[in-house]
């Protein structure tokens, strides 16, 4: 049997490792799109398969071990729980950007696939990023009690 308290500190190294490898994709992509197409591809399915880690992951854990409440109260917890919603929100419509995203680099498409990386890069930057700064507040700056 695994111990699930490990997951949520996988999860921030996924979230983490993510944001990286999306960062070292764009500089490829930026530096000479034709030369290192094969190299941004990679970093990109590296950060798909980091991410996908992440989901089940976080799935697991939540089914597991159910929510963790925010210990504090005051600004602090207005702030956490509109980062919260924030990401929630945007990580739903994430999921379908991703998926078209990649639909088209598959197909070949790439100039429509670079209108949508557009918007893509950095949604995807924010719901990963803003999840390791949910999960620093939960489980370091403010920890549950008891």
């Amino acid at each position: 049997m695994i111990d699930i308290s490990i997951l949520p500190h996988f999860q921030a190294l996924m979230n983490s490792t993510t944001v990286c490898l999306m960062l070292i994709a764009f500089y490829f992509i930026k530096q000479d799109k034709e030369k290192n197409k094969k190299k941004h591809m990679w970093f990109m399915l590296s950060a798909l398969f980091t991410s996908m880690l992440f989901l089940i992951s976080y799935t697991i854990h939540h089914k597991y071990a159910g929510l963790t409440k925010f210990s504090e109260d005051g600004l602090v917890r207005y702030f956490y729980l509109t980062l919260l919603l924030v990401h929630t929100v945007v990580s739903f419509v994430l999921l379908p950007m991703v998926l078209l995203i990649l639909y088209r680099a598959f197909k070949g498409d790439f100039k429509r696939h670079g209108k949508l990386a557009k918007w893509t890069l950095p949604t995807w930057l924010f719901v990963s990023a803003s999840g390791v700064i949910i999960y620093t507040m939960l489980y370091h700056l403010y920890p549950p009690s008891g």
